[in-house]
């Protein structure tokens, strides 16, 4: 992944074939062979079938993504959490379709891998010879399926900074082939072209036999549409629009082509035959079976590359626990989570060995995207009606359309739920994680006391000049959550002034606001007392790593050279070799007292909040402090007392 291109160029649509299309674009692997599936090859369902794909990809894809959801960039990024950063201040609820859309776009990441890989690997099974070696779901296949998903995910650490700009070139090769695959089939059977006519499609879906059934196969060819959002901000919306033109042309082609194929055929059942392996020449069928596989992997790698920018993105909109992020290479925006690369890691193995064929997985596939697709066009309504300010008219009908389409997808795809039971396990349990950090946030954030700071000043000036209390440090640092230099958390107060207390030159407060610019990165110094009190708050957007180790070093530095703080004042004269003073952080941690009483829900979300709060990475190493100066106060949080507790006192005997 490169910087953000913004501009057309001929270098951005040959990166953007490698990072967005290779999802969607790899669909005619299995799409087609999923419709026939073991039904009669028929006219009706061939034209119907063709005519449902085209027009899936141009209302879905085209309308929906290219020319609507694409306009919804925040600052050049897109994805779901992107759009909710845009829309969240309209409806307080609106973070329930962004985590379920998040969660759904994760779980669905550990069946694309082997879907994908083990269609284009069982075409190795049409070279003469091999029919009896590669049979689709034996221990051979299978192992090489997860050798290679294996190598993929062992990689990911390294980052794809060497290979990734082969993927560009490696998409066009791929979608120039089926695109050329296809023209050849409809060449020889021009007829295939009536299924431009959308009657096939309604004909189909109306009069065949469990027609409407079929939309669970058909929403295959449009899967990977909600990466072109997603992956916005790596391309650029002009860069994605044009190549569109490109790839679509590519797709259909080649679903035109398979078409032609089944009518030529001349045969009632398809058998074991994909439909796409079957438009090779035999002699390319190896080098066809090469760039398919080739193109599979980077469909993958994105994919997984998406996930680990989608969970980034939660950690800092305080959708999920403090994991450590990796940053492989210095390519901006590329990012290894190790947890999430191994989950996924095992999630995909699971799915090879219990489906152990892409026949078998097809069935299950398309059901997290579809609910994804859904979230997304819920929080569209917001963003047309209260960001773009359209009519309300247009918005509804445009709302009508795609809930009516998509709703018909999820009916159909429901069908699939007993397939995909395990998955259900996989999507509840992220959607719960999402669901009860956030959740937690909200309830800690009811009970957190703030004070008025100018209470506590005089008293603070006090103590930082009183000479009979040892010097603790010279400057003493606290992060706060107060969204207003005027309040402070009155725990932060209670630790200033407790037991033994903290007497310092200096005394810093730091705020970080997480802004719905995904790269904002600023600071704002408020002098509440000159050289005695300063508070520095950070606007980081969701995007940005928050290294406040590095920038409040960087602050201070600023506020030296300006002459705004003068940090040596005080100091001993040993003290005066350091350039930017002696500083001690200051990070409370809460943990739930037992002397609460909260309701039964809230009680749960708060229990296991806080059980992931002991696997997840510590408040110091989330906030990137260092260690040697920091110290972790832990203190209550003090709910709700038990009230009218109640003692009697009574007179020992005698």
């Amino acid at each position: 992944m490169s910087k953000q291109i913004n501009k057309l160029s001929l270098a951005g649509l040959v990166v953007t074939l490698g990072i967005i299309y290779g999802d969607i674009g790899t669909s005619p692997l299995y799409v087609v062979k999923s419709i026939i599936g073991t039904r009669q090859i028929t006219q009706q369902l061939v034209y119907g079938g063709i005519s449902c794909v085209l027009w899936t990809l141009t209302l879905q894809t085209t309308f929906k993504y290219i020319l609507l959801t694409l306009q919804a960039d925040n600052r050049g990024e897109g994805g779901i959490f992107s759009l909710f950063a845009l829309v969240h201040r309209y409806r307080r609820w609106l973070f329930i379709p962004a985590v379920v859309g998040a969660g759904t776009l994760l779980a669905d990441g550990i069946i694309t891998p082997p879907i994908s890989v083990s269609s284009a690997i069982e075409g190795l099974n049409g070279i003469n010879g091999l029919e009896k070696i590669i049979v689709p779901g034996n221990f051979l296949v299978v192992s090489i399926i997860v050798g290679i998903i294996s190598i993929l995910f062992f990689f990911q650490q390294f980052g794809t900074k060497i290979i990734g700009s082969s993927f560009g070139p490696i998409m066009m090769i791929w979608f120039t082939m089926i695109g050329i695959l296809g023209l050849n089939q409809i060449i020889h059977c021009p007829q295939i072209l009536k299924a431009i006519n959308p009657m096939y499609g309604y004909n189909l879906l109306v009069h065949y036999p469990s027609g409407f059934w079929l939309l669970g196969a058909i929403f295959l060819c449009t899967t990977g549409a909600e990466a072109l959002y997603s992956d916005l901000g790596h391309c650029g919306k002009i860069n994605i629009q044009v190549s569109w033109i490109f790839v679509k042309t590519t797709l259909l082609l080649n679903y035109f082509g398979q078409g032609a194929w089944l009518l030529l055929r001349g045969k009632s059942f398809l058998g074991e035959l994909n439909p796409f392996y079957e438009l090779m020449p035999r002699p390319f069928l190896i080098i066809g079976i090469l760039i398919s596989t080739a193109a599979t992997i980077i469909a993958s790698q994105a994919l997984i590359s998406g996930s680990f920018t989608l969970i980034n993105e939660s950690m800092r909109l305080n959708f999920w626990p403090k994991i450590r992020v990796s940053f492989p290479t210095d390519i901006r925006g590329q990012i290894y989570i190790p947890s999430i690369n191994w989950i996924l890691w095992i999630g995909c193995i699971a799915v090879m060995f219990y489906f152990r064929e892409s026949s078998h997985m097809e069935a299950a596939y398309g059901f997290s995207i579809t609910i994804a697709m859904l979230m997304t066009t819920l929080l569209m309504f917001y963003y047309m009606k209260f960001v773009r300010k359209w009519h309300m008219i247009i918005v509804s009908f445009i709302l009508l359309i795609f809930l009516s389409v998509e709703i018909s997808f999820f009916v159909a795809n429901v069908a699939k739920i007993k397939q995909r039971w395990m998955f259900l396990i996989f999507e509840f349990g992220i959607i719960g994680v999402m669901y009860t950090w956030y959740r937690a946030k909200k309830i800690k954030n009811r009970y957190v006391e703030l004070v008025r700071l100018e209470t506590y000043i005089p008293m603070i000036q006090s103590l930082s000049q009183d000479k009979l209390i040892p010097k603790l440090i010279n400057h003493l640092v606290y992060m706060t959550g107060s969204d207003s230099s005027k309040e402070i958390e009155h725990k932060i107060i209670y630790s200033i002034f407790s037991k033994i207390p903290k007497r310092a030159d200096i005394y810093w407060f730091v705020h970080i606001h997480t802004a719905d610019d995904p790269y904002r990165s600023e600071y704002k110094v408020t002098h509440i007392i000159p050289n005695g009190i300063i508070r520095v708050e950070f606007n980081l957007g969701f995007r940005i790593e928050p290294q406040i180790n590095f920038m409040f070093q960087k602050v201070v530095k600023e506020l030296i050279k300006n002459k705004e703080v003068n940090i040596q004042s005080s100091y001993d004269s040993g003290d005066k070799r350091n350039a930017i003073g002696d500083f001690q952080f200051v990070v409370m941690e809460k943990y739930l007292s037992s002397d609460n009483e909260l309701p039964f829900f809230e009680r749960l979300i708060m229990r296991f909040h806080f059980r992931l709060k002991k696997m997840s990475l510590s408040e110091e190493r989330g906030f990137g402090l260092d260690p040697t100066n920091l110290t972790v106060e832990q203190f209550p949080l003090m709910v709700s007392p038990i009230p009218n507790l109640w003692l009697k006192r009574v007179e020992p005997h005698s």
